[in-house]
């Protein structure tokens, strides 16, 4: 007796195919033509493929976004801007001309729309009116300062730590989980300031490490290593490579695709090239982690950049997403999003972030079983080893899967994690392995009851939308 592999069929009228959730279709970039911005009609390519142009015409308020877009939004968007920067914004205006340019500027509806425009320029209209923050969100919501061995570098992780070795970027998203600190000022929140010099700063965060042999994996961020003059972090990343502990070293830069003319400077391609060079005869990883949201940011001068990098001899160009709600979703502009990486610009699609719970940021959070879904929805269709993940970073813990959780309370948006190491402040307490740590689902996405159980909180009743230092 034989089994069919297929059953039999015969006689019965052919089946309508189902069709796949996404459909795969690669999607040769584009880089969209900036001279449609009447501001910028007569930039030549040499001045829009230099960095230095760049920096030098980046958006940084309402008047010279509107010198730049003219006629192409109404003026209750600049008006919606301006009450969002005197009353919300946590994180001053900078948007490189790269990234104004990715923006859909059809109409006011479409940049109204548009999923960059959203998290790179909030407007007040964007923000929840009933939870605008979440009870226990926080200005260092990660505890990083906290954590610091010395002053910038957080050492959180048994085996790595990060160094931030500036406060500044070449652009400020509206989401940044480093509000506290990068960044100048807002009407609303004064910032943090390192009192070290940077010098000095960089020093005693390689002492430390030379002191300290468990360490072996380095992220230096900021702030965006970009904004770093190149021979100072040239210096800085050589100095690394002398420390025998040290294996992997991660260069954190939103820039590579906010703005990528920088990574194509002789200067930067050539330093990259000694760095590698070093790091390979040492065989030592070096890599560089990029943040990429929306698919339409990935353009041929950002492919350009990354293939730069590459070849410069880098391990990897890796992006670290976050997940943002009115930006990325759906399974569909995650998935387009990671072949775009993938396939077009050669970066690895590698994490991506629940957004942090920092002041303002519930119109952008998603509640962890929402996270939940969409991993399952785009598991199958990546490579696995380009399948990102995505984590939720909880509070005193760190990284965890999304489905890693020890119990879920859905009603009131109270997820409990666990985890198996101690961070730098947790050394000499017994029960750091054995407490359970809480992360919390923006209240809106909650059933009415779990609404109401917050509303009715006693420390919540004076001021609901306040905040914790």
């Amino acid at each position: 007796m034989t089994t069919a592999l297929r059953p039999d069929t015969a006689g019965r009228p052919p089946a309508e195919p189902a069709g796949q959730p996404y459909v795969y279709r690669r999607r040769p970039l584009t880089e969209p033509d900036w001279r449609r911005f009447p501001g910028w009609r007569d930039v030549t390519t040499a001045d829009w493929e230099s960095a230095q142009w760049q920096r030098a015409h980046c958006v940084k308020n309402v008047r010279q976004l509107r010198a730049v877009m003219g006629d192409l939004l109404d003026e209750g968007f600049y008006a919606d801007l301006e009450r969002d920067q005197r009353e919300r914004a946590t994180m001053s205006m900078l948007v490189p001309p790269q990234m104004l340019n990715t923006m859909d500027t059809a109409s006011t509806e479409a940049f109204y729309a548009d999923p960059v425009r959203r998290y790179m320029i909030p407007v007040h209209s964007d923000r929840r009116t009933d939870w605008p923050s979440h009870p226990y969100a926080t200005r260092d919501s990660l505890h990083e300062a906290e954590m610091w061995a010395v002053e910038g570098l957080t050492h959180r992780y048994p085996t790595k730590v990060l160094a931030e070795l500036l406060p500044t970027c070449p652009q400020y998203c509206g989401h940044c989980t480093r509000m506290d600190l990068v960044g100048n000022s807002t009407p609303t929140v004064d910032k943090h300031r390192f009192t070290i010099k940077p010098p000095d700063r960089h020093a005693a965060m390689l002492d430390y490490l030379r002191r300290t042999p468990g360490v072996r994996d380095v992220v230096v961020s900021g702030g965006d290593v970009a904004n770093l003059p190149w021979p100072r972090l040239e210096s800085f990343v050589d100095a690394l490579l002398d420390i025998d502990n040290i294996r992997d070293i991660r260069l954190a830069s939103k820039a590579l695709m906010g703005l990528p003319q920088h990574w194509l400077q002789d200067e930067v391609r050539a330093g990259m090239e000694r760095l590698a060079g070093k790091a390979n005869r040492r065989g030592v990883q070096i890599a560089i982690h990029t943040h990429v949201n929306a698919a339409r940011s990935v353009t041929p001068l950002v492919a350009r950049a990354a293939r730069a990098m590459l070849d410069t001899g880098v391990r990897d160009v890796r992006n670290q997403g976050v997940l943002l709600r009115g930006v990325n979703d759906t399974p569909e502009e995650l998935l387009d999003l990671s072949f775009a990486l993938l396939d077009e610009a050669a970066i690895m699609p590698y994490y991506l972030y629940m957004c942090d719970m920092i002041p303002g940021s519930e119109h952008w959070r998603l509640a962890v079983w929402e996270a939940q879904r969409l991993q399952h929805a785009i598991m199958g269709y990546l490579p696995g080893f380009a399948t990102p993940r995505i984590v939720c970073d909880v509070p005193y813990v760190g990284k965890r899967w999304v489905h890693q959780l020890a119990e879920y309370d859905r009603e009131r948006g109270i997820s409990y994690w666990t985890k198996n190491y101690r961070t730098g402040i947790e050394l000499a307490d017994p029960e750091a392995l054995n407490r359970r740590y809480e992360y919390y689902d923006p209240i809106h996405t909650l059933p009415e009851s779990g609404r109401a159980w917050w509303r009715d909180l006693p420390d919540l009743q004076a001021d609901p939308t306040a905040t914790r230092d």
